[in-house]
Order: structure tokens, then C-alpha cells, then sequence
């Protein structure tokens, strides 16, 4: 008899190219799906959904399926490959500043023009994301997840124990229209409602700093639970996690620079609420 065996287009989609890779790693062991099924503790019709890319595979999924493989911890395993079908849209490197920023005790945030992504409201969030799909960047789904994501981030701060958080934005994060007048003024009200909490440190960086402000570009700086620091910076095409001192250490001393020349958090907040009060 005859079986229908559907063909695979691996290009259509990354949840295809899993699938395709799922069902070309099993035929070479020449395994059946039930037999493979039998050894990650489904189905051999949830193995079928996932190599045809009717269902998305998760992450407990791939990992068992990378013992049944031999594939733990290598290149070629398929928790590897769901992680950067997950992160897609996102620049490398920041996955792994993800997971390091999820463990910090101290975090240290500079920015430009935006509003940092841990104060971001959702609308304000989503607002940046639609930008980049009208600007053909990125598709819908990506900044779904991209939202996703951060919402993710900003619920891992909020623990029993939340890490200290210091924050000095630029000006220009102020005044850059972001979503309309109503998101705006929602956002500004959340970063005085942030600035009031005990474990954040709110800054403006003034645009009368001049040539004295310390950086170009957004900075990110985390101390984690053993006093070592971490730091990720990113230009427009990549990111990347720096661990080495003598790199991070400068950074960490301009950081703290650039907080000495910027506004007090009183006078920080005061801006912020005039430039509330001035929306619409």
C-alpha cells in the first residue's frame, strides 16, 4: 500500500525548516514517527503535525528529542535551532543578554531616542514595533514577538527580590513622538510612576550636556549575583554581550560619569511631568 507522505518546503517558514529537519534526521536513523514518538513521550501523529509545520514544536519537545539523537549540546541540536526560530527577530546576542539580565542584581541602562524597553508601556512597545513593519524591517508576527518578549523581560523584574535599576535616557527619549498623544502621555506617566519605586534610579541625560554626554549609542550594563559585570551594546545590524574587564570597567566608570553630569531624579521627574502636563 502506498502511504501519502507529505512534501516539506523548508524555505516557507523556520517552524517548516524544523519540521523538514525533524523528519530527515529521523529517516536517517530509520526510525518511524511512532518509534521516535515512543521515545520523546507523544504521538506518532504529534510527531506527523510538527514535521508537516501544522503544530509548532516547543521547548521541552526539542530537548527530549535531543537526547533521542545523541544531539545535547552540540550545533546541530534542535533546542539550538527552537531557541533561534523563537528569537528570530531579534539581534544576535540578545537572547544571551536575555538570560543575563533575567539573573542581574544591578542594571544600568542608557538610551537614545527611545524610551528604554524595560519602562516601555505595552502600546508605547507595540508603537515601536508597527514602525519597524511600516519600514519593511520586520514582518507582523516578528513584532508580535518582539512585544512579546519584552513584556517577558519586564515581568521577570518583578520578584520578590527585584534588581536595582538606574536608568539615564537621553533628552531625546522625551520628545520623540512614539504612537500619538495618548500613548505618550501614558508613557511619561509610567516613567514617574517607575521613578517612585524604591529599586529604580531615574535620569535625564540634559540636551545642554553637550559634547559631555559619554555615549553614541544605547548602553546596557548588568552586575549579576557574583559582583562580575556584564555589558551589551548594539549597532543597527548586531549585538553583543561583552564579559571581558578590561572592556566592561571603562564602560562601568563613563556610565557613572555620564550620571554625574545628568539631571537629578527630583528634577529628572519634574521635566518628565512638565512634558506630561504639556501633551494633549
Amino acid at each position: 500500500m502506498l502511504v501519502n507522505i507529505k512534501e516539506l518546503n523548508p524555505d516557507a517558514s523556520p517552524q517548516a525548516a524544523y519540521g523538514a529537519r525533524l523528519r530527515r534526521v529521523r529517516e536517517q536513523r530509520g526510525w518511524i514517527q511512532d518509534h521516535l514518538a515512543s521515545l520523546v513521550g507523544c504521538t506518532g501523529r504529534h510527531i506527523s503535525a510538527i514535521e508537516t509545520g501544522r503544530k509548532s514544536a516547543t521547548l521541552p519537545f526539542s530537548r527530549k528529542v535531543d537526547v533521542a539523537f545523541d544531539l545535547v549540546g552540540t550545533p546541530d541540536s534542535f533546542e539550538r535551532e527552537w531557541r533561534e526560530m523563537k528569537h528570530g527577530s531579534l539581534l544576535e546576542g540578545f537572547p544571551e543578554y536575555v538570560g543575563y539580565e533575567g539573573r542581574a542584581v544591578e542594571i544600568r541602562l542608557f538610551d537614545i531616542g527611545l524610551v528604554p524597553g524595560l519602562m516601555q508601556t505595552p502600546e508605547y512597545a507595540q508603537a515601536v514595533a508597527d514602525g519597524a513593519v511600516q519600514r519593511g524591517s520586520i514582518t507582523s508576527e516578528q513584532a508580535e514577538e518582539r512585544v512579546s518578549v519584552l513584556m517577558e523581560r519586564q515581568a521577570v523584574l518583578v520578584r520578590p527580590r527585584p534588581p536595582m535599576l538606574f536608568v539615564v535616557m537621553d533628552e531625546s527619549c522625551l520628545h520623540q513622538a512614539v504612537g500619538g498623544p495618548e500613548v505618550m502621555n501614558a508613557q511619561l506617566q509610567r516613567l514617574e510612576e517607575l521613578a517612585s519605586r524604591p529599586n529604580w534610579f531615574v535620569h535625564v541625560s540634559p540636551f545642554a550636556i553637550g559634547a559631555r554626554r559619554a555615549f553614541d549609542l544605547p548602553v546596557n550594563v548588568l552586575t549579576l549575583a557574583d559582583r562580575s559585570v556584564v555589558a551589551y551594546a548594539e549597532s543597527q545590524a548586531q549585538g553583543r554581550v561583552e564579559r571581558e574587564s578590561s572592556f566592561v570597567m571603562p564602560m562601568l566608570m563613563t556610565y557613572h560619569q555620564l550620571q554625574g553630569e545628568a539631571l537629578s531624579q527630583a528634577a529628572s521627574v519634574a521635566k518628565i511631568s512638565q512634558l506630561r502636563k504639556g501633551t494633549p
